[in-house]
């Protein structure tokens, strides 16, 4: 391991993570804490680029045993399927690393009752969106209200885009949803889009391809739109 290119690096990153990790790193032991973390880390396939970025959210995870590290590990790969090597794993291992196995299990169990997902499907959500273990009950049942019951979503369209979960349900979610059922209602869509292509564009994108285009037949589209972004909700978009 080169130890000198990775060192400076990894100081470059560590001086914005002290200031939460109560300063642990500086004071557990070098050679028989947090070398033979970072060796297994790479070990699991995560280049310095991506220890220094687990480092920064979550710093005391190389001050723990390598044995803890190991265990978190395991779970990652068991309990949500994340395999070493995955572009998720450092997310998922970042969700997880200081929960032990009950509490996996309990968010595993929520998820699955909140969005009415199989074992299967739950499986798959994680695994692509790992940082819905770290996501509240209040705020992932606001998004299964929303999705399944208000949009309509099916559950399975739902785990196979989990990303959705991840965008302000307020600041994103609804105000899409509600211009674009806007447009629809009025006969401005020749074909309504699917809604994760609505959900997962930039909001410049979004802006370009369903607002300002509508800028004569829905002159108050934009207003109505930016107010729904800011929490309220316009006359025009209040639908029975």
């Amino acid at each position: 391991m080169n130890w000198g290119g990775y060192h400076q690096l990894f100081h470059d990153n560590l001086l914005r993570a002290l200031p939460r990790a109560g300063g642990s790193i500086l004071r557990s032991n070098l050679e028989r804490v947090v070398k033979p973390n970072v060796a297994f880390l790479r070990e699991c396939g995560l280049g310095a680029c991506d220890i220094a970025r687990l480092c920064i959210p979550t710093p005391s995870l190389l001050s723990i045993s390598t044995e803890r590290i190991r265990t978190a590990v395991a779970r990652v790969e068991g309990l949500l399927g994340v395999p070493r090597g995955s572009p998720m794993f450092r997310h998922a291992l970042q969700a997880v690393a200081f929960l032990n196995e009950e509490k996996i299990t309990a968010k595993v169990e929520h998820l699955k009752k909140a969005f009415r997902w199989s074992d299967v499907e739950v499986g798959i959500a994680v695994s692509k969106a790992p940082t819905l273990m770290t996501r509240t009950k209040e705020s992932l049942q606001r998004r299964s209200e929303f999705l399944i019951s208000e949009v309509g979503l099916e559950p399975t369209y739902i785990a196979h885009r989990p990303v959705m979960l991840t965008y302000s349900l307020e600041g994103r979610l609804r105000p899409r949803y509600y211009a674009v059922k806007f447009l629809k209602e009025n006969g401005l869509l020749k074909r309504g889009p699917s809604y994760f292509t609505v959900f997962n564009e930039t909001d410049n994108v979004f802006r370009e391809k369903y607002i300002c285009p509508h800028k004569e037949a829905a002159p108050h589209l934009q207003k109505d739109y930016d107010a729904a972004c800011k929490g309220e909700v316009p006359t025009n978009f209040r639908f029975t």
